[in-house]
């Protein structure tokens, strides 16, 4: 009843008290967020540790795909990685997180460009895809069978699934024409 009477009264009550809360803010301990080891090298290394994982960063310099791939800017949170030969795209952070999830595991597309592929001409690419779990023993990724893809946003490109059946941290391969490019990325739930 206080309160509703006499509203100088609250308020001053409340500012007191905000003061004193934000006073005691700085003795609360606040949690820790760890995100796996980042190795700044183009070509991952393996790490056996389970805390660590050494996700693949930017090539130094930077690789830029031939045109016209050159001008696609719609993955502002990823980056290109890997040669004209062959090329994907990586997040930025290295992690594949909240990805959808069934019986066979975490699914996940990835995307594989090559300079001079046409999508319409190699309708099931000859695209080999494996994957192996860097930081504890888990059983196979499962890998469907490669598949063509085109879309204005993403130009004439190779498709494959996968199924990774654990979290965790999952070197990747894949292998066309000759060419050979691994990358590493930390499977988040």
């Amino acid at each position: 009843e206080i309160f509703m009477h006499k509203p100088s009264i609250f308020f001053s009550i409340i500012m007191i008290a905000s003061l004193l809360t934000g006073c005691a803010g700085n003795t609360v301990a606040q949690p820790q967020v760890t995100a796996p080891n980042v190795v700044e090298s183009a070509q991952p290394t393996i790490n056996t540790s389970t805390s660590d994982c050494p996700v693949t960063v930017p090539q130094v310099p930077a690789f830029v795909p031939p045109a016209p791939y050159d001008t696609l800017n719609s993955f502002n949170d990823h980056f290109w990685f890997g040669t004209n030969s062959l090329w994907t795209l990586i997040p930025l952070n290295g992690v594949w997180g909240a990805l959808p999830h069934n019986p066979e595991g975490y699914t996940q597309k990835i995307l594989w460009w090559r300079d001079g592929y046409v999508w319409d001409q190699e309708p099931e690419p000859n695209l080999v895809v494996t994957g192996e779990r860097l930081d504890e023993s888990a059983p196979a990724l499962i890998v469907s069978k490669a598949t063509n893809a085109y879309a204005s946003d993403i130009g004439s490109a190779m498709m494959v699934g996968v199924d990774f059946p654990t979290l965790g941290c999952w070197k990747i391969t894949g292998k066309y024409g000759g060419a050979e490019l691994s990358f590493v990325i930390w499977v988040a739930p």
